[in-house]
């Protein structure tokens, strides 16, 4: 063993390929591979996102309209047929709160829960979400349960 025939362990190094920009030599010297003229032969090229080689991009070019309330509040929907559903598969009892409806998947922990009337509802369940429609109050109270509002 000698200087002459170290090499590195089989799989430690992967092949880097041509160093570009070395000189004439190497054979990707002068451009270094970049062509020669334009914004991409340039040090300190980025592409602008949504750019199109200076043709009017999509974005600019498709009508805007309409208005976008950003503090508009989104509920994630609870039909009263899914809550019958779960009861008739024991999966609840008598309580539905925020929590058990989390637990069974029917919404995120961030969400806000609006329990909707599709559906008819025999089990006697107290609920609990943020808010109800009228239909699915009244068919909650008419099989003798409770509404409760977060």
């Amino acid at each position: 063993m000698d200087l002459s025939n170290l090499k590195p362990a089989e799989g430690s190094n992967k092949n880097q390929g041509k160093r570009i920009g070395r000189g004439q030599g190497s054979g990707k010297g002068g451009t270094a591979t970049r062509g020669h003229n334009g914004a991409k032969s340039r040090s300190g090229y980025s592409k602008k996102v949504g750019f199109e080689g200076g043709q009017m991009p999509l974005q600019r070019r498709v009508p805007k309209f309409g208005f976008t309330n950003r503090n508009r509040v989104v509920y994630q929907g609870v039909n009263l047929d899914k809550l019958q559903q779960l009861a008739d598969d024991k999966k609840i009892s008598d309580v539905v709160d925020f929590q058990t409806l989390v637990e069974l998947g029917l919404a995120g922990k961030n969400e806000m829960v609006k329990i909707l009337g599709r559906g008819e509802l025999k089990s006697t369940l107290k609920v609990t979400a943020h808010k109800f429609t009228a239909s699915a109050k009244a068919a909650i109270e008419a099989a003798g349960g409770e509404v409760v509002t977060l």
